[in-house]
């Protein structure tokens, strides 16, 4: 499948990413969640792409101030369907389950459906929530990642995943690294050293 865009901006880089890219952002801080999910969000947003937020970390009435900086209007991106905020227990933990065959195919129909819609790219931003590790099939939690990293070669989703290093242990975001091509550093988005081909990281 092809993607309209050549190249995207994330927002909150001055640099530009073939469609499709698969990155990870560790948190630390609050403020620093906040502020690459809403640059990210709005970058989409001005770009006409169609835009999903993952968070229980930012709130409608803060996306909508910080989209007015910008003169969109958060209630059109959302009636439209060109924007959706969603939490993230309904996301990844529905059912007290964490189902990567659920996950994948739903980010699948969000890609395919969005290319019939019209748009000319699609980007998703998602802060992976601890629970995630202790329901029902969170020992896949990384082989979802890996897999991710796979689907979006044929439907080039941009994609930002959030860890809050905070919530998670040092061996699982060392793990985290490993299955994501990309990462976030100071504001620049570099080349990951840990990162292993997924093919191979599944057949560990």
């Amino acid at each position: 499948m092809t993607h309209r865009h050549q190249t995207v901006s994330l927002g909150f880089t001055n640099q530009q990413f073939p469609p499709g890219v698969h990155i990870c952002q560790i948190i630390s801080r609050d403020e620093e969640r906040q502020e690459s999910l809403l640059k990210f969000i709005s970058s989409g947003l001005q770009s006409k792409e169609r835009t999903t937020c993952i968070s229980d970390k930012v709130t409608e009435q803060v996306v909508e101030e910080f989209l007015g900086n910008y003169g969109i209007s958060y209630k059109d991106a959302r009636d439209s369907g060109s924007l959706t905020l969603g939490g993230t227990w309904n996301v990844y933990c529905k059912d007290d389950r964490f189902d990567p065959e659920r996950m994948l195919a739903g980010l699948t129909a969000y890609y395919v459906d969005s290319v019939a819609q019209g748009y000319p790219g699609v980007r998703y931003i998602g802060e992976m929530p601890c629970e995630a590790q202790h329901v029902s099939g969170g020992s896949r939690l990384m082989e979802y990642e890996a897999r991710v990293s796979m689907l979006l070669r044929n439907y080039p989703v941009t994609a930002v995943c959030q860890y809050d290093a905070r919530s998670f242990d040092g061996a699982i975001i060392m793990e985290v690294l490993k299955v994501h091509p990309l990462m976030i550093v100071r504001g620049s988005v570099v080349h990951n050293p840990f990162y292993i081909k997924p093919e191979e990281f599944l057949s560990q």
